[in-house]
């Protein structure tokens, strides 16, 4: 990592949004929440009053390096004990290249390859599975070789980057760390303070520099197998990793475990940690300054394009702590809003779907049906009505269901296309609230298709074509992933595989190629296919969703992020369409109100004309 350039970031929900090194006080693992230790009053300080690193460093560091370096001189003798043949390698181009069992590495391959090559790699993949550059094949193997711009180097960097932070901050604070993965946009480190310091952003300075020098003296990640008693032995005095290691890894088993400088972190560390008032540190890196410079461009115009913002300048819509996550939309948000809601009532009528209106809430005797009561309570909003318990509907596909079921059906009125803009509560967290992107009460644009199987193969084509062409209007690029069976799924296996199947053949007929396996991520009552849309800054955001039940059902929410997508990436139109100063009247339906005449376009066609990169 000597070439890295690190800059640390912040916000726990989109850490890409701000410049700042970022720490907050962070609720434990099991999301319970803690106790917030009280903040000083008065400005925020702007340079440390505490020095560089801890004198004299904590206990714990010697104490483990002295059992890793003790643990590694046992390994280093198994490896020289290893019989050498010859092996082959095999790249993924189909080249093969001869090695040496327990002594060629990934590493000396790339050399091999082109001297400039080891400069830009990151990671290998050996058979498929992810191996360190320096680590010694021990047969013959395929090898793919692996540089910051793979989705999966990229991870492992940041992964990387989150181990040199863990170090930074153990040496700073003289802390004990609990977690440090990477993230979507970056990396973190969850640590628990042995005082009652907090932290700030005067400390980020010393954090930078404490990680600067640890990247200058190209400490190596060296990896180990080791088992759980070991595991203990060396973590024994931190109780966050020890919670982990006792609950997470089974009894007689190993994991590995590796040691940058005087760092060390097991990979295995995922999971519940005991409730504790823990602080989260946020960060991201790159390998070269330019990537950098790159970055920080991005955050410029991000924090342009923050759709909160132009909700307030644009009097769009706002938010109010009396509800938290509801948005109030105000007159020319409700305009922009009722306009999408027009357009995709159209597109239903062209399309054969028949609107419906559920209710908002129901006994909780149907989410029980549903299964919803039993793996999505948490999530909902409860209230007691005469002495029964009742639920606002997080979603609504029961509601449809319920008017399948109204009356008896005849297999000619087949298939019934169902559409609903549904008014939706869910209850997220409080600390997850961000915008229009997490809401606690929002409508969404839910349709449900009740079909026979004979008839799946034209619905999921027509599906796709409405999605196609709904953010073709907008000029979305998006991507697509199949979700399949998760472990708390319900109904048959056989059911499971004969629908998730079914979605692998329309994908391969649709987008041959171009979508991605999700493995795990179905719902519990069905998988799914996720369309993930790019804004104008390319950043990824959840889109429409087409899920298969059985019987079978199809259903679809398309338009979801609607008015905050128009937002961030038309915000230069937006700014013409609402300008005051040139208001003029004009009449659309009957109804008057003050906006501009834009040549002479409707709002859906007007947003055509706006280029997503604008």
């Amino acid at each position: 990592m000597s070439s890295t350039a690190a800059h640390p970031v912040a916000s726990t929900s989109h850490p890409a949004h701000l410049e700042a090194l970022h720490a907050s006080v962070h609720a434990d693992l099991d999301g319970i929440a803690p106790k917030k230790p009280k903040e000083k009053k008065g400005k925020p300080e702007t340079v440390s009053q505490f020095p560089l690193e801890v004198q004299p460093r904590p206990d714990y560091i010697e104490h483990r390096i002295k059992i890793f370096d003790k643990l590694k001189a046992e390994y280093d003798e198994f490896v020289k004990a290893q019989p050498r043949e010859e092996i082959t390698i095999t790249l993924p181009d189909g080249a093969e290249r001869k090695g040496t069992s327990w002594e060629t590495s990934p590493l000396d391959v790339a050399k091999e390859i082109s001297k400039s090559l080891p400069d830009r790699l990151v990671i290998a993949k050996v058979d498929g599975v992810l191996w360190d550059l320096e680590r010694p094949l021990e047969k013959s193997v395929k090898l793919e070789l692996l540089d910051f711009e793979h989705p999966e180097g990229k991870k492992v960097f940041w992964h990387s980057s989150a181990h040199v932070l863990g170090e930074a901050t153990e040496r700073h604070y003289g802390c004990h760390l609990c977690l440090g993965p990477p993230t979507d946009d970056g990396f973190f480190y969850e640590m628990g303070m042995t005082d009652d310091r907090l932290v700030t952003t005067a400390d980020y300075a010393s954090l930078e520099k404490v990680m600067e020098s640890a990247i200058k003296e190209k400490q190596k990640f060296e990896r180990l197998v080791v088992s759980k008693e070991t595991l203990l032995e060396m973590f024994g005095y931190n109780k966050y990793k020890k919670y982990l290691i006792e609950s997470k890894i089974p009894d007689g088993t190993s994991t590995t475990v590796y040691r940058c400088g005087p760092m060390n972190s097991a990979s295995y560390f995922l999971g519940n940690a005991e409730n504790d008032s823990l602080q989260r540190i946020y960060g991201i890196s790159f390998p070269d300054k330019k990537a950098l410079s790159e970055y920080k461009a991005f955050l410029a115009e991000a924090a342009k394009r923050d759709h909160r913002k132009i909700g307030k300048e644009q009097e769009l819509f706002f938010f109010n702590d009396l509800s938290p996550g509801s948005a109030f939309f105000l007159p020319h948000g409700t305009r922009i809003y009722n306009t999408l809601v027009e357009m995709m009532r159209g597109e239903y009528y062209k399309r054969g779907y028949q609107e419906v209106i559920s209710p908002n809430m129901y006994i909780s005797k149907l989410w029980e049906t549903s299964g919803h009561w039993q793996n999505y309570k948490d999530d909902m909003f409860t209230l007691d009505v005469e002495k029964e318990k009742w639920a606002l509907k997080p979603m609504n596909c029961p509601g449809h269901c319920l008017i399948f079921d109204s009356r008896d059906r005849s297999y000619k009125e087949l298939p019934i296309r169902m559409a609903e803009f549904g008014i939706i509560h869910r209850n997220e967290a409080s600390g997850a609230l961000t915008g229009l992107t997490r809401v606690r009460r929002f409508v969404q644009d839910d349709t449900h298709v009740f079909c026979m199987p004979a008839q799946l193969e034209d619905e999921i084509s027509a599906l796709f074509d409405f999605m196609q062409h709904t953010y073709g209007l907008f000029g979305f690029d998006f991507s697509l992933e199949l979700s399949t069976r998760p472990d708390n799924y319900l109904g048959t296996i056989e059911t499971w595989d004969a629908a998730e199947e079914q979605l692998r053949t329309a994908l391969d007929r649709q987008y041959p190629g171009k979508w991605e396996l999700n493995p795990g991520d179905g719902a519990f009552y069905g998988p799914k296919i996720d369309i993930t849309i790019r804004d104008a800054l390319r950043r990824s955001w959840m889109g429409s969703r087409l899920w298969l039940e059985s019987d079978p059902v199809w259903w679809r929410n398309l338009l979801g992020l609607g008015v905050f997508i128009v937002a961030k990436d038309c915000v230069k139109l937006l700014h013409l369409w609402l300008a005051k100063q040139e208001l003029e009247s004009r009449h659309v339906k009957n109804r008057s109100f003050a906006g501009v005449d834009v040549s002479g376009l409707d709002l859906i066609n007007t947003l055509q004309r706006a280029s997503p990169a604008s």
